[in-house]
């Protein structure tokens, strides 16, 4: 089980646009903002300015997405999370806002409902925490 990152965005929410521009960068691992506008315009039934995907850059990198390097003349950008990471970090977000329903029926309700799979997913998740808490005892 991958821990999660360690920089974590403030703002995990994201758009249309800032999920696809940072994919290119996922895909990339650096680009200008030249690049990503090139290769959002090699789909052909795409229109989009030039001075829309940097804003949408300045936006991810508001909400701590993305970092810029000026390289030369050119900007260059990168992600700050990798793929995995950002998966992890909104399955993280999506569990703490289930169990922040804290209800204790909803949550039987859906450990009720779990298949085998899931249920040795949990069981794992289980040992992994088990694990953690004996490993902060011990410092």
């Amino acid at each position: 089980m991958s821990p999660l990152p360690e920089h974590r965005p403030p703002k995990l929410s994201l758009g249309f646009l800032e999920k696809e521009i940072l994919t290119i960068l996922w895909n990339l691992g650096t680009a200008t903002g030249k690049q990503i506008h090139d290769q959002i315009l090699s789909d052909p039934n795409r229109e989009l300015s030039y001075p829309s995907v940097t804003t949408v850059l300045n936006r991810l990198s508001d909400k701590g997405w993305v970092a810029c390097d000026q390289s030369q003349r050119a900007f260059v950008w990168r992600p700050l999370v990798s793929q995995q990471g950002a998966k992890l970090l909104q399955a993280h977000a999506q569990l703490n806002q289930f169990l922040a329903v804290s209800n204790p029926d909803i949550v039987a309700a859906f450990a009720d409902s779990l298949d085998t799979a899931s249920v040795e997913q949990l069981e794992a998740i289980a040992q992994r925490l088990r694990s953690l808490r004996q490993a902060r005892e011990e410092e």
